[in-house]
């Protein structure tokens, strides 16, 4: 039976922590406690006399929103991700380093980058800092020119994360029976999704994105590009949350990027660093617009149904441009 962390049980982590060596002995823990919200996994920062650890575990739900089931065996995906990318440092120089994991309690043991922070603010500042979106962009340059190698797309396929992400991203936000009462998060979203649902050329070119997204892939790609999974300081900036990478489509990474861009309302300044370089790309933008509008995964938007209705046409041109 795997082991489940709790941050009121300091001495059960300090427990396990032992076993896997990764406490020194005679050490203990000092505190336990969330390290962010987190949505699909439970985060734990544990500080130690020697410093801070981070401990994630992947359950077997969605830890946001835990009616919703998903593959524990992300935590095994996520690993490899970091062993994968250890030796480049134009990759790895950006993500914290994996200090090790228990592949029985889907547990991974990451550095620490505190004081860093998520950079979810930006949806109420359109704040990105230029120098931050570079970095971001050479980091998925990086990722999807060095990771190539075809012997890694049996290793990275994920097939119960890219079903569920398939599901949640191309399907169920153009559903009208899915429960969700979308004049709840804004009224007046209910009839501007309708729109979409009543627009049948629109939904299938989602549907055409949801075969590609699904299909042959031919790099490795980080899967939820956004700003939940960049981190910054005051100097710099991180990649976090790799669990739904997989052998894909580069144009996936470049379309959320960019696709948060919008949705945080950035200036045009700002959207020419991140411009996407093909209509593939655009069309998943407009993808992921409109499933963080109107499907279950929502975001700290600071703005009311008139935006959002701009931003579903926004969606509705880029889908059907491709």
């Amino acid at each position: 039976m795997p082991f489940f962390l709790d941050s009121q049980n300091p001495p059960a982590i300090e427990a396990w922590l032992h076993s896997q060596r990764l406490l020194p002995a005679g050490q203990r823990v000092l505190s336990a406690a969330r390290a962010g919200e987190g949505n699909m996994n439970l985060t734990l920062r544990v500080v130690t006399p020697n410093g801070s650890l981070i401990l994630k575990q992947a359950r077997p739900w969605v830890e946001k929103y835990p009616s919703i089931p998903a593959p524990d065996e992300r935590a095994l995906v996520e690993a490899d991700f970091y062993n994968t990318i250890a030796a480049e440092p134009s990759i790895a120089g950006l993500m914290p380093r994996l200090l090790g994991h228990s592949a029985e309690d889907r547990i991974l043991v990451l550095e620490d980058l505190f004081p860093a922070a998520d950079c979810t603010g930006v949806y109420a500042t359109g704040d990105f800092h230029p120098a931050n979106l570079r970095a971001l962009t050479a980091w998925l340059q990086a990722l999807h020119s060095r990771c190539t190698d075809p012997h890694l797309a049996a290793r990275f396929a994920n097939p119960k994360m890219r079903a569920l992400n398939h599901a949640h991203i191309f399907r169920l936000p153009l559903r009208r029976d899915t429960g969700w009462n979308l004049d709840d998060w804004t009224p007046g979203l209910a009839l501007a999704a309708a729109e979409l649902w009543n627009d049948s050329a629109y939904c299938g070119r989602v549907e055409e994105l949801g075969h590609i997204y699904l299909g042959t892939g031919v790099c490795l790609v980080h899967g939820d590009f956004f700003p939940g999974s960049w981190m910054r300081t005051e100097n710099s900036v991180y990649v976090i949350d790799p669990e739904f990478c997989f052998w894909g489509q580069p144009e996936f990474d470049h379309g959320v990027m960019f696709a948060h861009l919008l949705l945080a309302r950035a200036p045009r300044s700002t959207l020419d660093i991140c411009q996407p370089a093909s209509p593939l790309a655009s069309a998943f933008a407009g993808v992921e617009i409109m499933r963080r509008l109107i499907g279950v995964a929502q975001l700290p938007l600071p703005y009311g149904i008139e935006e959002k209705v701009r931003l579903l046409e926004i969606s509705r041109q880029m889908v059907l441009a491709l």
